[in-house]
């Protein structure tokens, strides 16, 4: 199946056809994706439409499948005119993609360049990624990577948010948070929360939305570019450099809204993307605080004192105005790729659909374990890591389609995992502890010298796994 995926992705061209779409030309590539300007073969669309695949064969990033996994999951649920509408897409087997709107205005990163811009031109851009911003979270969805090359312009003005692969939605399961334990987000913008594992905090996008307010009204960025965890950890204590500093004309009102969006600790930020539409909209009206007069550089006194204010639990956000619905109970099922036999295969999808049977509102989390540096000795293995990554990923796909043809299975209570490590029983009890999983099903295959001698997988999770674990043998 990779193979197929790997010869498809690597020849696209234009004039090709798939699924109904006609490759026009390429208007954009990157490490992460390619966007190609398509039409639909019969000629029938109301809005110009843009194909995005993902750049997965040679990239080392795991992020990147689930990223795309998580964007074609959260597109289709969102309306309004500011998202690109959803078209269509195409699973990993045997070639990904997403066709969407193109939005035929301008991207925000271009006027990076001309930073610093006049303060009215500041404020209106903020005003209109806020309504945006507001319009996303009314939806449930933080967005998690607000930064100018994510922002689009229609010919009206209306702001559009693009790139939705690292967004957190609050009515379905976060792949990202349950498979990787980094900071995901893009160095210079990353809320402080972020840095921190929190990714369920719409204020997130609103200290991002800062970020970019400041660059656009002083031409540099608050925090630098870090390239490491310790540099972004540094925004949890150490305050920008006040914008006026830089550029004595602006506003004090200006600035008062920019240093309230910097705010580490989000219970001192806006609350909402609307309350900052408010004051972006009649900035006579904002009531100044000590920050609209702020100068000069942040003491050693107070850096101290905003350190050890991040080491309180009450920093983090956890009065997020998202909120959540409640956690359905997690049923995991350990798949063995490639490694057990089709009856075993069988009989585990069995156990499965009647434990779901009885547990009808549960997430199921199908799960298998990569092991790494096996390049030379897979057969299946292509040029990158993540080409075995999607082998993998349509293998257990592939194993849970009967059952979600059986049991209705959506989006939002089935989700898929490939993780890597060495250390199979250890990488299912993690992610077995990390994301609170009730019950763990796996397969066995059977007694052998060689396994009663150094252990089995499912005899040591049996062993140390702290919740139920049902074995499944021929």
């Amino acid at each position: 199946m990779v193979d197929a995926f790997a010869d498809r992705n690597r020849h696209l061209r234009e004039g090709m056809e798939i699924d109904g779409f006609r490759l026009l030309d390429v208007l954009h590539q990157s490490g992460m994706a390619s966007l190609w300007r398509v039409a639909k073969v019969d000629g029938d669309s109301p809005v110009p439409l843009v194909m995005k695949v993902p750049r997965i064969e040679g990239s080392d990033d795991p992020a990147t499948i689930v990223g795309f996994e998580v964007e074609q999951m959260v597109l289709p649920l969102l309306t309004g005119p500011h998202v690109p509408a959803f078209v269509a897409k195409g699973d990993f087997d045997p070639l990904p993609y997403i066709v969407m709107e193109r939005i035929e205005g301008a991207s925000l990163r271009a006027m990076l360049d001309l930073a610093p811009l006049p303060v009215e031109q500041v404020a209106e851009i903020g005003l209109q990624v806020a309504l945006a911003l507001h319009d996303l979270h009314r939806q449930g969805v933080v967005h998690l990577d607000v930064k100018p090359s994510n922002i689009m312009f229609r010919p009206s003005g209306e702001a559009v948010m693009v790139d939705f692969g690292l967004c957190h939605h609050q009515r379905l399961p976060d792949l990202l948070e349950e498979e990787f334990s980094l900071p995901m987000g893009t160095g210079p913008y990353i809320s402080p929360e972020q840095v921190q594992y929190v990714r369920s905090d719409p204020r997130s996008d609103l200290f991002s939305l800062g970020v970019m307010l400041y660059h656009l009204s002083t031409g540099v960025r608050p925090f630098g570019q870090p390239h490491s965890i310790a540099g972004l950890r540094q925004r949890l204590y150490v305050a920008p450099r006040p914008p006026r500093d830089l550029q004595p004309h602006l506003p004090l009102w200006l600035q008062e809204v920019i240093l309230r969006c910097l705010e580490p600790n989000p219970s001192h930020r806006y609350q909402h993307a609307q309350d900052l539409v408010t004051d972006l909209r009649q900035p006579e009206q904002l009531a100044l605080t000590e920050r609209s007069r702020r100068t000069g550089q942040q003491g050693t006194f107070s850096t101290l004192k905003r350190w050890l204010q991040t080491r309180s639990p009450e920093h983090k956000s956890g009065d997020s105005a998202a909120g959540t619905d409640g956690e359905a109970p997690i049923i995991m099922v350990a798949i063995g790729v490639k490694i057990s036999p089709p009856a075993l295969d069988e009989k585990l999808l069995e156990t499965v659909q009647r434990i779901l049977t009885l547990q009808p509102h549960a997430r199921l989390a199908c799960v298998c374990v990569m092991k790494p540096n096996q390049l030379d000795s897979d057969p299946y293995a292509l040029e990158g890591g993540n080409a075995r990554h999607v082998q993998h990923l349509v293998s257990i796909k592939q194993w849970a389609q009967p059952l979600q043809q059986r049991m209705n299975l959506g989006e939002h209570n089935l989700t898929f995992h490939v993780l890597e490590s060495s250390d199979t029983a250890s990488a299912i009890l993690e992610f077995a502890v990390k994301n609170h999983v009730q019950h763990i099903v796996m397969g066995a295959r059977g007694h052998s010298a060689m396994r009663r001698y150094f252990g089995s997988v499912s005899a040591q999770v049996v062993a140390e796994a702290a919740c139920s674990v049902t074995v499944v043998r021929l």
